[in-house]
């Protein structure tokens, strides 16, 4: 059992902190709180501070304002489970096991729930037993839902991964999953507040982690029932692409172009929104804005009519690596810590997240070095500083992997393609594959040395798909990649969960359910 005696080790850990080299140290004898609020499938095209004129989102981009955003954050893989394994561990899908999203009976509720990261040293952790109190309350989907788990003491979280609907949800709370019959974003918020205010007076690590805007399932084919419905109600919202279905769409045809479905997902945008300017509010109340360090992100993106896509790369066939399904938000906001009103455009993943808010935090000593993760340092741009970097990101999900540069993006499809290949300066919206064009075989060949070369460097054998490893979860692709440990069979189980209470339920899905993110 990988449990440090975290708690017999919290008063020792915050006073271990001053002296280990945090930018602002003198300021304050205990370490900054951190909080970190993780959107559901929201990619950055749909903020303001990243461009969007219509989707109200002033509290986020307040945050921007206040600290730094990254305009070029990419997720490493583009469902739910994975993505969040990455941040906590700072591996890949390749190296912890997790491939896919978690459905409903695979390890989340039960007598056989684990937790999915459960061998890996993770960011709660180490900060549990550096003297902080960790709570999450949102979404975890990463197993073992009905207990607390990687050091966290306060636990809010919900039974399984995908969302049918924000209002009469099962959620867990005091160990017992329930209904909650309010508005599940304001939920999670509420309970992000309660957490800060109890624990004002000593270091803390609040993981909100949101189920939306998350755009996907039966709700977006009713309006909006927060606040913000009746504001968008008249909206054309022409930031959503009308462009006709793309070949590989297998799932979510009905929400192209339609109005319903945009509007919801813009007021699910903004009624997260509301909850983070909740959270600024209560950290200024409290006078702990300057005591704490904010950082906005979320699991992966979204097309919402993009390249004829609505989902992430699972909602078609191939596996789709377009640049709305993993092009995210990051913003890091600490007043005086970091200077306000940057921008950075390193090519950062979320990958490079543990290492880089470790190293924020002083306790660069404490990064896992089993197993050596890709990530690296981006810390010193939080200082004003700019570090040696390569721009370059990494992505997997299953049979597809993908390098982009600046310039290139390539796509390797294992074993037989279709492969893609782009020239992002010329062709930024992805819309001329370049594979096969014999002026481009060099650079096609280059790319994909490098991407081999990486996973080859990185992957772990038992889990890396490509070369007869396994997964810890049910895959969406067939043979010869099989799901471990369980027995060579299609992904035919789905995340089911309570009935939708806002509308009728979807037709059958193919592949596995379509909001089981």
């Amino acid at each position: 059992m990988k449990r440090r005696a975290f708690l017999t080790a919290v008063g020792a850990g915050a006073a271990s902190f001053v002296g280990r080299g945090f930018a602002q140290e003198a300021r304050t004898a205990r370490p900054p709180n951190v909080v970190l609020i993780m959107t559901d499938n929201q990619a950055s095209w749909t903020l303001g501070c990243y461009g969007n004129p219509e989707i109200r989102t002033p509290h986020i981009d307040r945050l921007a304002r206040e600290g730094v955003l990254f305009s070029r954050c990419f997720s490493s893989n583009a469902v739910c489970s994975p993505t969040r394994a990455t941040y906590l561990t700072g591996l890949l899908p390749s190296q912890h096991g997790v491939h896919c999203y978690l459905r409903a009976n695979e390890a989340q509720i039960g007598p056989d729930a684990y937790n999915v990261i459960e061998e890996f040293t993770t960011l709660p952790q180490i900060l549990a037993e550096r003297g902080y109190v960790c709570g999450l309350t949102g979404k975890w989907h990463l197993g073992g839902n009905e207990k607390p788990q990687e050091g966290f003491t306060y636990w809010v979280t919900k039974p399984d991964g995908h969302t049918s609907t924000f209002y009469g949800a099962e959620v867990i709370e005091d160990g017992r999953i329930r209904q909650e019959p309010t508005y599940l974003t304001d939920f999670w918020t509420n309970h992000g507040i309660r957490f800060i205010e109890q624990n004002r007076d000593r270091p803390f690590f609040l993981f909100l982690a949101y189920n939306g805007p998350y755009g996907l399932g039966a709700s977006l084919q009713r309006p909006a029932r927060n606040r913000h419905g009746a504001y968008y109600a008249d909206k054309a919202l022409k930031s959503f692409p009308r462009e006709p279905a793309h070949p590989w769409l297998k799932q979510n045809h009905q929400f192209l172009g339609d109005l319903t479905a945009i509007r919801r997902y813009a007021a699910e945008v903004s009624g997260i929104d509301d909850g983070v300017g909740r959270i600024l509010g209560t950290l200024d109340r409290l006078a702990l804005t300057r005591d704490t360090l904010v950082v906005f992100t979320a699991d992966q993106g979204l097309c919402a009519g993009q390249h004829g896509l609505w989902g992430m790369s699972d909602h078609g066939r191939p596996l789709n690596t377009y640049d709305e399904t993993c092009h995210i938000p990051l913003v890091f906001c600490h007043p005086d810590a970091i200077a306000a009103g940057r921008k950075s455009d390193l090519m950062v993943s979320n990958y490079d997240f543990l290492r880089t808010i470790l190293s924020y935090l002083g306790l660069r000593d404490r990064i896992p070095a089993k197993p050596q993760g890709p990530g690296r340092d981006y810390s010193p741009v939080l200082h004003g500083r700019t570090p040696e970097w390569e721009n370059v990101t990494f992505f997997e999900i299953e049979n597809t992997r993908m390098i982009r540069t600046p310039e290139w993006k390539y796509t390797r499809r294992f074993p037989e393609g279709p492969d893609e290949l782009y020239d992002l300066r010329s062709d930024p919206g992805e819309r001329t594959n370049l594979i096969d064009r014999a002026e481009h075989a060099n650079t096609r060949s280059r790319l994909a040395a490098r991407l081999e070369a990486f996973f080859v460097r990185y992957a772990e054998p038992k889990y890396d798909l490509w070369h007869g490893g396994g997964s810890k979860t049910l895959l969406l692709t067939s043979a010869p990649l099989m799901p471990w440990p369980h027995t060579a069979t299609s992904p035919t189980s789905q995340d089911s969960g309570p009935a939708d209470r806002e509308s009728t339920a979807l037709g059958p899905p193919t592949q596995g359910r379509s909001d089981a993110n």
